[in-house]
């Protein structure tokens, strides 16, 4: 018998299958529940008996939501136990997965620390029984006239109480209540005040602060827009209290003074790709205007020369304009919680001959944090681009050879990087901003299959050393440490470095760019469940938190500058880096997004759901595709979250990916406690590090031993990342000085002045420079002085 779609706010998606013949509660309200009755909507094993209406509030623990479930096994064969069956769950709470309700409702006056007994009553109704005036009238009985006179002015004084209370409590719990739990580690959904507005007529508009579904936002140019969000999340903004992290970005998400359980709370995310670190085929105007230009390298040297059009200060337009504030606001309305932004490393400086735009992208970095702050979403930081390039792709800002760990410059570039992964670690590790920006991918894509697994191991390590230096060890210190796979095969980390405090492993799962298929996307759409699902659930046990930190739509090449400017694509057979390729079909009809059917759009949203049960903890690529300044439209239409919600082949509400892959072997919550910086956190065994000792003993096409290779001296000055400024009436604010540990005075690694270096972006194997003279690279040495632009800054202290 087939069931019909559950309907949620006007939102449908296809019930999850259940073994057990369950639809579960997706609102934890930790609460003993009595033995369920058939129409019992608390129960775990409650089924709905009607659709869901369409302004049903999302908030009621009365409704009834599929709650997230995992994957398939690779074969499909079999059902068993959903996570439903979990055995260790508090009793009445069928969620080991997260997204719980917290039991809270917008006017609970209860603190946080309350136990949950049940849906508490809204101030206003409370206020508005006659219960305690008649019981007063009793006592007091007078004339008509006086009880009349009395009964006014006691309504009055009710009528104030109603709105006292209606703007005291919210800023009692978002205010005053978080300050006073801000120095302790919060309960995942301990419960913070969730106003559904409060731009009421009464409030003079700059009092309001916070607000829910319907409310109105003003941005920093005075602006304003309506802020919609109907998964109970509401942002916050004080300008006298810019730090405050009281904001949600769903009901079933942590606010940011909450703790964030990885492992049980899902990562629904999108990446920011093309914003602060380009790529042509995201941003494809901005390549189109220089015909040739290929890389971020070459578009700013044609900048540059572009006087006219504003010289490379074009970039900075592009970033003012192409992710602002409402993106932010419309990521955590589309029921997302987390954001991927890539920063390449001219975010921090540039050394002579880089054309690189130095500094400005790390200004909007510092908005991208303001603004995730104000929405409560989280931010994952992925250095994307390093010195000399990690993988030769255009996106590591050069389009050409890997010369990071490989080549005759691969030491010391690895140098220069490792002092980069350390100087933002020092900056987010602070505990103004530890909260918002909670992890941090150190490496995008390094290719491990060139550079040898052995030494990315080793440079991983060293990575660890620095961040962990910065943050310290255990729960809330610094981000969680994303590793990049390195196209090695998640397989092939398990087990890597065990007792490190609060590492992950990042894997990007594309169907795109290997053998093209012929086939619809009809008979796709079960594909990452065959090809992903089982692969994500073993390395959850294997190594620890496993994240997709990128996928896409795409099951073909096709789409603009999708494999790079002039490459073409596999698909129609144009691909030029490879080949020759069999031409499968016409990419046209895959790119020109306004002419898709509906089953295309529907199977299109059904591979997307799939995919995000799949990898269960991911990141979207990308949020956002601009257009094509040739056609004005979007031409790789398949990479667009936003695109997708607007033309409807994107799920409104992520949760409904709970299930889609017949959950037959899901993984089993918690991690091990060293992994979420509980016990035993930071203790990695000597035995296991001293296999990966620095700097390594052998470099890939370097031509050359380690020791005699160009390395660099940690004598420079360190570059400081700069904080925020607030405009406030408040001379209060503490926006920190950009390094967490003041105990941490080595300087930056910089060339040694009696050596010569190679360019950091060597294009061929080269002779390598002439000796240091008589001493040993690497010995310490007074700065070249035509050596590197090195960002001056006072020696950090605090």
């Amino acid at each position: 018998m087939s069931r019909q779609p559950v309907t949620t706010h006007g939102i449908a998606y296809d019930p999850v299958p259940n073994p057990q013949g369950s639809q579960d509660h997706p609102f934890d309200t930790q609460e003993i529940i009595p033995t369920p009755t058939p129409y019992d909507p608390h129960s775990e094993h409650a089924m709905p008996t009607t659709p869901l209406d369409d302004d049903m509030n999302l908030d009621e623990p009365s409704i009834n939501l599929v709650r997230p479930r995992f994957l398939g096994t690779i074969d499909g064969e079999g059902i068993r136990e959903s996570l439903a069956s979990f055995s260790s769950r508090p009793q009445g709470s069928p969620h080991p997965q997260g997204d719980t309700f917290s039991g809270r409702y917008r006017d609970d006056p209860r603190s946080s620390d309350d136990v949950y007994d049940g849906p508490s009553v809204p101030l206003s109704t409370l206020a508005s029984q006659p219960r305690f005036l008649k019981e007063k009238q009793a006592v007091y009985a007078t004339s008509a006239s006086k009880s009349r006179r009395n009964t006014i002015i006691l309504a009055a004084l009710a009528g104030l109480v109603i709105l006292i209370a209606a703007v005291v409590i919210p800023i009692y719990f978002l205010v005053i209540k978080h300050h006073s739990n801000g120095a302790a580690a919060q309960p995942s959904h301990s419960t913070t005040a969730s106003p559904s507005s409060t731009n009421s007529p009464s409030s003079p508009k700059s009092a309001i602060v916070t607000g829910g579904d319907g409310s109105t936002v003003t941005i920093e140019d005075g602006t304003t827009f309506i802020y919609r969000n109907s998964f109970g999340g509401y942002w916050y903004h004080d300008p006298n209290d810019p730090l405050n992290n009281g904001a949600r970005a769903q009901s079933w998400t942590p606010a940011l003074n909450e703790t964030f359980r990885y492992g049980i709370d899902h990562i629904r995310g999108v990446n920011l790709g093309g914003w602060l670190n380009t790529e042509p085929f995201i941003t494809p105007a901005l390549y189109q205007k220089y015909p040739g230009v290929i890389d971020e390298w070459g578009l700013s040297l044609a900048m540059a020369n572009d006087t006219a059009s504003g010289g490379l200060s074009q970039l900075e337009s592009h970033y003012k304009t192409f992710i602002t504030e409402k993106d932010f606001a419309d990521i955590a309305g589309a029921g997302l919680n987390y954001v991927r932004i890539p920063l390449p490393y001219w975010a921090i400086e540039t050394w002579n001959g880089e054309p690189f735009l130095a500094k400005t992208s790390w200004q909007y970095f510092l908005k991208a944090i303001g603004w995730a702050r104000k929405y409560g979403i989280r931010i994952n930081l992925d250095f994307h681009a390093l010195p000399g390039s990690q993988n030769g792709w255009n996106h590591s800002g050069k389009l050409g050879t890997i010369n990071v760990l490989y080549g005759p410059m691969g030491l010391a570039n690895a140098q220069r990087s490792l002092d980069y992964i350390r100087i933002i670690s020092e900056f987010i590790s602070q505990p103004e901003y530890k909260d918002v920006v909670t992890m941090f991918g150190v490496t995008n894509e390094p290719q491990a299959p060139a550079v040898g697994q052995d030494n990315l191991s080793r440079y991983y390590l060293q990575a660890y050393n620095a961040v962990r230096q910065a943050s310290g060890i255990g729960a809330g210190n610094g981000p969680m440490i994303s590793y990049h796979d390195g196209f090695a095969g998640v397989t092939n980390w398990a087990g890597f470095l065990p007792g490190a405090d609060r590492i992950s492993l990042d894997f990007h799962p594309y169907l795109c760019f290997g053998s093209q298929t012929s086939s619809p996307m009809s008979s796709n759409v079960n594909r990452p469940c065959s090809t992903w699902g089982s692969t994500m659930n073993d390395s959850m046990s294997a190594f620890g938190l496993t994240v997709a930190g990128e996928f896409s739509n795409a099951i073909n090449d096709c789409g603009l500058y999708v494999n790079g400017v002039g490459l073409g694509a596999r698909y129609d057979g144009t691909y030029q880096n490879e080949g020759p390729w069999p031409t499968i079909g016409d990419c046209g009809p895959w790119t020109s997004y306004s002419s898709w059917s509906q089953d295309l759009k529907d199977s299109t949203k059904q591979f997307a759901l799939a995919s995000m049960d799949a990898l269960q903890n991911w990141f979207f690529w990308t949020w956002k595709i601009g257009n094509s300044s040739i056609s004005g439209d979007v031409e790789a239409p398949a990479w667009s979250y936003k695109l997708g919600l607007d033309n409807g082949w994107m799920p409104l509400d992520p949760r409904g990916a709970a299930g889609a892959c017949g959950n037959s072997n899901p993984w089993q919550p918690p991690l091990a406690p060293s992994q979420t910086g509980g016990s035993g956190a930071g203790q990695i065994p000597a035995s296991v590090s001293s296999q990966y000792l620095w700097p390594p003993t052998v470099i890939s096409n370097a031509g050359a031993a380690v020791t005699l290779l160009p390395q660099y001296t940690q004598t420079g000055t360190i570059p400081t990342l700069p904080v925020p400024s607030f405009t406030s009436t408040s001379s209060s604010i503490n926006a920190g000085n950009g390094w967490a540990n003041p105990s941490d005075t080595v300087g930056l690694a910089v060339p040694i002045a009696s050596c010569s270096y190679l360019s950091p972006w060597v294009e061929s194997p080269a002779a390598l420079p002439p000796a240091c003279g008589t001493q040993t690279a690497g010995t310490r040495r007074e700065v070249a002085t035509d050596g590197p632009k090195i960002t001056p800054a006072p020696v950090p202290s605090r």
